[in-house]
């Protein structure tokens, strides 16, 4: 039997990129020799992709964490490391990607839409890079940076055309299964479908991507029974399908059940209520006079479609009105972006001010300072010529930092002197 998962959470770590070198080969007139270290290969990039042969999230509740290959070290005699390998993830379409506060930063809609959800570390630059005119034998070499890590939650949202709705036993796999290629479990007695099912329902030149939604029960909307799990499925359906049963089996007739049903759309996403509809009235073969039922329809002015899913008894008529309605909305709907990204772009620093001690955080930051060994002075120094290209130096002035007072950057704490040297000469190797 196969799993269907449809929210996971996951962790992701890229690549770590090798470490530069610091080697030498002896040239006359340089008491160190000539700089010839290699420098890192970058780290693998960990990628999120939309795939339509992937059906659920189940392979990463098996297996949560994921992570990039590394990039390997520069080697002595100008020899770079190799780039690590990136890790592809596939994923179902209509898959949502959010971060642990909240945000969703990608929604993949359409096959082959894919987002770099963690960057690999940029591979350390050997001693031969930083080679300048002043600097004929630099003594330093850059270490590997690490790659992004995080953790983030796939959610699959289903991207059917239609989607059934009804009550437990209402008769909805029933349906699918005689209109479709889909083979739900069926049985007689309330929730056999516990997962979502899809059946794409083919016509003479048509077809539309039917989805089963397991039954809604009252309160779902509020997180009874299963819920939100099931009703997130609905969100991104054109059609919605509303299917009744009007044997004694359900407690409500037919009219409370439409009542309520809209009632749990409505309360988890207001818009689905004012979803275009069919209405169907399943079991006609139970029921002896359709008159009730059509005198409810009339006084509501909506259209009931009266259909037998055993007996097959109007299907064909009803597959043709949902096609009906499926296609107006692709008419009047604009094409769906394949990837839609939410994602805020990545700010290079961020001066705070923390009792006595100046905090800057941020990409730019962060890797000013784990790419230098500080305990080599002469790298060092370039890390506090790689701030100062960065702005970092004169932010901290700006906000108020004067020479003697404490910066903390990640693990660092270093005293600020605010009068590095000048970089122009060094703007190229200083990114």
């Amino acid at each position: 039997m196969t799993l269907f998962v449809d929210q996971v959470r996951i962790s992701i770590r890229g690549g770590a990129g090798g470490a530069g070198v610091a080697s030498y080969v002896r040239e006359r007139g340089l008491p160190r020799g000539k700089p010839n270290g290699g420098s890192g290969g970058s780290g693998g990039d960990v990628i999120i992709r939309a795939s339509q042969d992937v059906a659920s999230l189940v392979s990463y509740a098996r297996h949560p964490h994921w992570a990039a290959g590394d990039g390997t070290h520069g080697e002595g005699d100008l020899r770079n490391g190799a780039a690590g390998a990136e890790e592809v993830l596939l994923v179902p379409l209509g898959t949502q990607i959010i971060l642990e506060d909240a945000t969703v930063v990608a929604d993949l809609v359409k096959h082959g839409a894919e987002i770099t959800i963690a960057r690999g570390g940029r591979g350390g630059r050997g001693n031969a890079a930083f080679v300048t005119p002043r600097r004929k034998a630099p003594s330093f070499c850059e270490q590997g940076e690490y790659g992004d890590e995080l953790r983030v939650t796939l959610e699959l949202r289903l991207l059917a055309d239609a989607a059934l709705i009804g009550f437990p036993n209402a008769g909805k796999s029933t349906l699918i299964s005689r209109v479709s290629a889909a083979k739900p479990k069926i049985a007689d007695y309330p929730f056999t479908t516990l997962t979502p099912n899809l059946g794409m329902v083919r016509l003479e030149n048509r077809e539309f991507l039917l989805a089963d939604i397991p039954g809604i029960i009252e309160g779902a909307s509020d997180g009874k029974g299963l819920g939100h799990e099931f009703l997130r499925h609905v969100e991104r359906a054109r059609v919605l399908v509303v299917l009744l049963d009007p044997t004694p089996l359900q407690a409500l007739s037919v009219g409370e059940q439409y009542v309520a049903l809209l009632q749990e759309l409505a309360g988890h996403d207001e818009a689905l209520a004012s979803r275009t509809q069919v209405v169907v009235v399943n079991k006609m073969d139970s029921v002896g006079d359709p008159a009730e039922i059509e005198a409810w329809a009339a006084e509501l002015g909506i259209e009931v479609h009266m259909i037998s899913g055993i007996a097959g008894t109007g299907l064909t008529e009803l597959i043709h009105v949902i096609a009906d309605r499926v296609g107006e909305h692709i008419r009047e709907a604009p094409e769906r972006d394949g990837f839609v990204l939410h994602r805020p772009l990545d700010v290079g620093f961020v001066v705070e001010r923390e009792g006595d001690t100046w905090v800057v955080s941020g990409r730019a930051a962060m890797r000013a300072i784990n790419l230098s060994d500080l305990t080599v002075p002469e790298a060092a120094d370039f890390a506090a010529k790689r701030l100062k290209f960065a702005g970092i130096e004169d932010a901290l002035t700006e906000a108020g930092a004067v020479s003697g007072d404490d910066v903390r950057i990640g693990d660092v704490v270093f005293v600020f002197s605010g009068d590095t040297d000048d970089v122009d000469d060094e703007r190229e190797i200083l990114s």
